[in-house]
């Protein structure tokens, strides 16, 4: 499966962004999504993850209650909607899919990366 992540950009803190996700080559509904991040000179980070159905999600401690996954299976794209954004938030957003059911926290378990949108938070 391809993914192409978009929707980044510069905003002041307390904006919000949503970030889109589009994916093809594959049946998207047999895959569960990912959103991981990652800001300069820090590692790769778990943002938010749901599973090929949609119904179960999670959120990591940073971002719980600013930060909402969901997906579209009929246009095959997953959404962040971040509301409140922080200028720790700043990073490189990308989205990344795991074939069956479960999402993941950890970045191994999934198999295809997209290429990474750019969010920059001015304080």
């Amino acid at each position: 499966v391809q993914l192409q992540a978009s929707g980044g950009g510069l905003v002041q803190a307390g904006a919000s962004l949503r970030l889109s996700c589009a994916a093809s080559g594959r049946t998207f509904s047999h895959y569960a999504m990912g959103w991981f991040r990652q800001a300069p000179g820090k590692e790769r980070e778990f943002v938010a993850g749901i599973n090929w159905s949609g119904a179960n999600t999670s959120s990591a401690d940073s971002v719980r209650g600013r930060f909402t996954i969901s997906r579209d299976d009929a246009k095959n794209t997953v959404y962040l909607q971040m509301n409140s954004l922080k200028p720790e938030d700043t990073a490189v957003y990308y989205c990344a899919a795991r074939f069956g059911d479960n999402w993941y926290q950890e970045s191994y378990q999934y198999g295809y990366w997209g290429t990474g949108t750019l969010v920059t938070v001015s304080s």
